[in-house]
């Protein structure tokens, strides 16, 4: 029995052995693991140098645009030479607002016959005037001041005291009414202006930061040491907001083929908006079509009959 026993003890250690692994194969394998946390550990410094390096290019791209663009566009450097984009975008803005300003808005010319003779001489002698523009019937309103029957999409200017075709609305800054001859010239003028000012505070900002690494002051004293800074600043962060929401605003209105003054009055509520023809349409007609002919002659001579009832309508307006 004993040696029976014994001869299962020797089968159970042998199959014990021939199931645990040997000490070479363990070695190999704690080999094996540590090349791959070699090889895992250099993929990563490998990429924190590339990364390192890329941070070290970029930083070097950046201090060189930055001298570059102290030395081109610092007005007070020791170059007392003036370039020309130095002063463009504030000399477009100069053009643009003379040319929003003198350009004829559309003004429509008066019509010196009253109300009765005009219904007299029309067929049929109504007092009202419709027109029907892609499907949708549209009113005209009789002008007593002007004495006509406005267009579509006309209205009266109660300060420049004139029709005015395709009215978008009167605009103080510039002295002007802005509609259909005029408008695209406002549209450049707001957009020159807000590129003047996001120039004025993308300088301001970095002259700032300059120096304050320079002379290592904070920013209450840069607010002592330079108060004209810091309100130019202020300022043309101000105007950058209230244009970019002017901007925004009237590409919308472009977008949808609508004028301020009907946005204003919502005059299409009740129906579809008759002159909208597509974004891409819309955009072509405001922009990028011709400049239509003026209906006034400013050249023409004005008899003194004329000029009696010019300021007989003057003083009918101003009564109104």
């Amino acid at each position: 029995m004993e040696s029976v026993k014994s001869r299962e003890d020797d089968i159970e250690m042998e199959a014990i052995a021939l199931s645990s692994p040997s000490m070479e194969e363990l070695a190999n394998d704690v080999l094996n693991n540590d090349r791959k946390e070699n090889i895992s550990h250099g993929k990563n410094a490998k990429l924190g140098n590339i990364l390192i390096t890329i941070r070290e290019k970029f930083n070097v791209i950046v201090n060189f645009v930055a001298d570059q663009w102290l030395k081109q566009y610092c007005l007070a450097a020791k170059s007392d030479q003036t370039r020309v984009y130095q002063v463009w975008p504030g000399n477009n803005v100069l053009l643009n607002l003379f040319l929003v300003s003198t350009t004829d808005p559309g003004i429509i010319p008066r019509n010196h016959r009253t109300l009765s003779e005009e219904i007299g001489s029309s067929n049929g002698g109504t007092r009202r005037k419709r027109v029907t523009i892609n499907g949708i019937e549209l009113k005209l309103k009789y002008c007593h001041i002007c004495k006509i029957y406005r267009p579509p999409r006309s209205s009266h200017c109660v300060i420049c005291n004139n029709c005015v075709e395709k009215f978008d609305h009167h605009c103080p800054w510039v002295g002007q009414c802005i509609a259909l001859r005029n408008y695209i010239f406002y549209m450049t003028f707001v957009i020159s202006a807000l590129n003047f000012f996001v120039y004025i505070f993308v300088f301001t900002v970095w002259r700032i930061q300059q120096r304050m690494s320079r002379n290592g002051n904070g920013l209450i004293g840069m607010m002592m040491n330079y108060p004209e800074t810091m309100a130019l600043v202020l300022f043309s962060f101000a105007a950058i907001w209230f244009l970019c929401g002017l901007v925004i605003f009237h590409v919308y209105l472009i977008a949808i083929n609508q004028t301020a003054y009907e946005n204003f009055r919502k005059c299409y509520m009740g129906s579809g908006n008759p002159f909208n023809k597509g974004i891409l349409c819309n955009i072509k007609q405001a922009l990028f079509s011709p400049l239509q002919p003026s209906r006034v002659d400013f050249g023409a001579q004005v008899t003194t009959i004329e000029l009696v009832k010019i300021f007989e309508d003057q003083m009918e307006g101003d009564q109104v």
